[in-house]
């Protein structure tokens, strides 16, 4: 058995022909699809790049614990499994952050690899006399300051890709293809080509921005903001063509894959995995990017197609719910060996075999953000219940993040903490959470979608069964991962029993029998009172409501009893809420 796996990132299912789309320009994709098994319903796992690369190697969620992470002296890695049993792993990358601080236990792991400089700021050519960057995005001020340093060393980077044939991308795809070159005849290997692209900046060879009618390639400089969406429309279609320039590029790389394929007829030997990390916002919800906002779809739900020689089924879809954290195991049941006792991930051969269902639910999230659950059919979203990250750990033996150690000051609350199960025994240190990603995560609230009903999640559910048994079941998921017991009332639920009531307009049963919009104008409304602090406040709207009030009610006590201050926020709140349609 050979086996290469094909990762982009940031690949944004909703813009490849595919899966539908004729908004980019993507034949090879198309052209993936018709010799491979395209999966419908793959989610993402642990957020963003590096935790869902940790997932790749252990096939375990680990947002749960920890951020940004290295591989943990505990972790068991699926390509050092496969190099232990004689198997050659051998990875290619451009990205970056595989050299970072955060990253750099993973490229060991394999038997060799190769890494490609120049990716998003990677301090690769030294410049002393830095350029000037004119930063005039909208984000907040603390991340403004982290991007510039990226920014700039950008500009320095990009002076020496001139051609296309110097891009990082051609570079990283054109190694991989060179690792087929030699090995195409031999047996037992795996090949993981990495691409960072179509991942920011979007620096994009002028042709394939001519395909978008875009003739000055300085018109953007490749950054969206991470943030809300400012911009106007016309600009705002302006990034969005640089970003599908840059997946048409990706798209043409993927050509060469499969023609490398056909050359050396690997279908008949090899399986392919063509997958992401993430998706990435465009504009959709009114965000850019990812990590601030609500996992949506565009983030949460990527691309996966999967070629076995054993199966076949070209051409063919499939609607059984996977994810990130199932690859892992599907590699070592190709190779035929078993996987670690740890390893929560399944096989996917079932799935690809016939469409059996490998899983019930699906969980994914960033570390103390939203923790996510769907079965394929609903997205229920949990939000943290409190303000700040004062409840908020991390668990670790490899104490740096996505860029440096942590510091001694960070370091000052450590306390150790007993072995988790998946941790071999390893007590673990326990340190106080920081991140920006968790400040002020609960003004999102919980949330339901019905992807049925609602695939573009504009609209919440109001299916209360619905958001109970999926509360429920992410409960079950959060004990099977060894949750740590923080995270319980964090979330407000109980580790015992079913969910807390309150919080949660889904999971108040006794407020069944109010006027749905009176019910989910309480909920906005004690949502904001919880999370303000007013607490007593909270107390007295449940102990004044009754189940014949209508909105004039709701709005009588805002009225009264709220400072006026906060009117305008409340009301818009509890109109989000109250819209039922």
């Amino acid at each position: 058995m050979k086996a290469i796996m094909l990762m982009f990132d940031s690949l944004n299912k909703r813009l490849l022909s595919a899966y539908g789309s004729d908004r980019a320009i993507t034949p090879n994709f198309q052209r993936l699809k018709e010799r491979t098994v395209r999966f419908d319903n793959f989610y993402v796992g642990s957020m963003p790049c590096m935790p869902a690369r940790r997932e790749l190697h252990t096939g375990r969620y680990n947002f749960l614990h920890r951020g940004w992470s290295p591989l943990e002296p505990f972790d068991d890695s699926v390509p050092e499994i496969l190099k232990k049993n004689g198997i050659h792993t051998h990875l290619v990358t451009d990205h970056k952050h595989y050299w970072r601080d955060g990253g750099a236990t993973y490229h060991s792991r394999y038997s060799t690899y190769e890494f490609i400089r120049g990716q998003e700021g990677d301090a690769w050519k030294g410049v002393v006399a830095k350029p000037t960057y004119c930063y005039t995005s909208g984000e907040p001020e603390e991340i403004k300051q982290r991007r510039i340093t990226s920014r700039v060393q950008h500009q320095i980077n990009v002076q020496y890709m001139k051609n296309e044939d110097d891009h990082h991308l051609a570079r990283t795809i054109n190694k991989g293809l060179a690792f087929i070159d030699t090995n195409h005849a031999s047996d037992n290997w795996f090949l993981q080509l990495e691409c960072f692209d179509p991942h920011e900046p979007f620096f994009v060879p002028e042709k394939y921005l001519k395909m978008y009618g875009i003739e000055d390639p300085s018109l953007f400089d490749g950054w969206p903001p991470y943030y809300l969406v400012t911009e106007s429309a016309e600009r705002k279609a302006l990034i969005q063509k640089y970003y599908m320039a840059l997946l048409t590029m990706v798209d043409a790389y993927v050509g060469k894959v499969l023609d490398y394929m056909d050359r050396y007829d690997l279908w008949q030997d090899t399986l392919l995995i063509v997958n992401t990390d993430h998706g990435f916002l465009l504009g959709e919800h009114e965000w850019w990017g990812k990590n601030i906002m609500p996992l949506y779809n565009e983030v949460a739900n990527i691309p996966c197609f999967i070629w076995h020689p054993q199966y076949g089924c070209a051409g063919e879809s499939r609607q059984a719910l996977a994810q990130t954290v199932d690859i892992p195991a599907t590699l070592l049941d190709s190779f035929g060996l078993e996987k670690p006792e740890d390893m929560q991930g399944v096989s996917l051969l079932p799935a690809l075999r016939d469409d059996t269902p490998v899983r019930d639910y699906a969980l994914f999230g960033y570390h103390g953000c939203h923790i996510n659950i769907t079965d394929g059919r609903y997205v229920y979203m949990r939000a943290p219940v409190v303000q700040g990250i004062d409840d908020l750990y991390e668990y670790t033996l490899m104490p740096t993040r996505i860029n440096r150690r942590f510091t001694p000051n960070e370091l000052q609350g450590m306390t150790l903490h007993p072995p988790f199960r998946f941790t071999k025994g390893c007590h673990v240190m326990k340190i106080p959470a920081q991140s920006i990603m968790t400040c002020d995560v609960d003004r999102f609230g919980h949330r339901l979608y019905d992807l049925a009903a609602d695939p573009m999640q504009k609209t919440q559910s109001h299916e209360e069964s619905a958001a109970r048994r999926l509360c429920d079941n992410l409960i079950a998921m959060m004990r099977e991962s060894d949750a740590p017991a923080e995270l319980y009332p964090r979330y407000g639920l109980d580790n015992t029993q079913s969910p807390l009531l309150g919080h949660d307009p889904h999971l108040l049963p006794e407020l069944a029998a109010f006027d749905p919009q009176v019910r989910y104008g309480l909920f906005a409304l004690l949502q904001h009172l919880e999370s303000s602090g007013q607490h007593a406040l909270a107390e007295a709207l449940l102990s004044a409501s009754k189940p014949d009030w209508t909105q004039e009610n709701l709005w009588a006590f805002v009225h009264n009893e709220v400072a006026q201050a906060q009117h305008q926020g409340v009301y818009y709140k509890m109109a989000l809420e109250m819209r039922l349609d």
